[in-house]
Parts: C-alpha cells; sequence; structure tokens
C-alpha cells in the first residue's frame, strides 16, 4: 500500500475502482509529466449518492462532502494511469462545477470538499491551484463534478 493509500485508509476511507466513463473519452490520460482527470461525478458504488442543484435541493454541506467524494474518485483514475499515487508530485490544478440554484453563491465553500481532501492525503503535494463554477446541470443531475491535473515524478 502506498504512503497516500495508507493516508486514505486512516481517513476511513478506501480508494474507489474508477468510474467508468458515461460518454466517449477516458477517465485519465497522462502527457508527459501530467495526468489530466476527466470530471468526476460524487458516484459511490456506480450510483450518485443524491441529485439536484445546491441550495435547493442539495445543502452546501453535502454538496461539500460529494466535492471530496469527487476528488477521491480522480484519484482512483489517476492511480489507473500511473499504478502510484505516491507518485504524485503535486495536483497542480482543480477545476469544480457546481449545478447550482439561481441565487447559490457558495461555490468555493463547495469545492473546498475536494481541496481539504487532497491536502489531507497528499499534504504540501495537494497544495494547487483552483476554479469554481457555478453552473446550471450536470450529467445525471449530480451537485458536484471535480477535475484534477497532477504533475507527477518520472
Amino acid at each position: 500500500m502506498s504512503a497516500a493509500e495508507g493516508k486514505i485508509a486512516a481517513l476511513g476511507l478506501k480508494l474507489p475502482q474508477v468510474v467508468p466513463p458515461l460518454a466517449t473519452y477516458q477517465p485519465a490520460v497522462r502527457s508527459g509529466a501530467y495526468v489530466y482527470t476527466s470530471g468526476q461525478l460524487p458516484m459511490v458504488d456506480g450510483a450518485l449518492p443524491v441529485t439536484g442543484k445546491v441550495g435547493a435541493e442539495v445543502s452546501a454541506e453535502q454538496a461539500k462532502e460529494l466535492a471530496a467524494t469527487c476528488a477521491l474518485n480522480a484519484l482512483a483514475a489517476v492511480k489507473s494511469v500511473i499504478g502510484d499515487l505516491d507518485k504524485i508530485q503535486r495536483v497542480v490544478k482543480v477545476v469544480g462545477f457546481v449545478a447550482s440554484a439561481p441565487d447559490f453563491t457558495g461555490q468555493p465553500g463547495v469545492l473546498n470538499g475536494a481541496s481539504e481532501l487532497l491536502g489531507e492525503i497528499l499534504g504540501d503535494k495537494g497544495v494547487h491551484a483552483r476554479s469554481a463554477v457555478g453552473v446550471a446541470v450536470l450529467p445525471l443531475d449530480a451537485p458536484v463534478e471535480v477535475e484534477i491535473q497532477v504533475e507527477i515524478a518520472e
């Protein structure tokens, strides 16, 4: 077990299987020293635990937890390409999309769920640049979607 996976286990979590693509794309691809993930939904055992808009059917706190699930799914996608999460030198960028009720403006707080989990698992290597974007709707009516870009050791 890698050190990163040990930290995941210490948090009471388990690195999931890679979420199968919903359309024609790869969950993650490597280009040189970087791995880019596709947008990851908060799938748990093949299903969304909750659907709807944040600020309406879904609370900001629920959405923050879902963003952490998205980040865990993104790490699974990265591992599927590089084999060992300890090869991550740095999380470079996180982009998160929040399906938002019209008056919801707390997208950065929602995305903190992903950012905080990456920091807990990877320490300083998990510190990253980030964008948090409110959108009208996401695939399968998911409340949140997260993609990451990581630099890996050769």
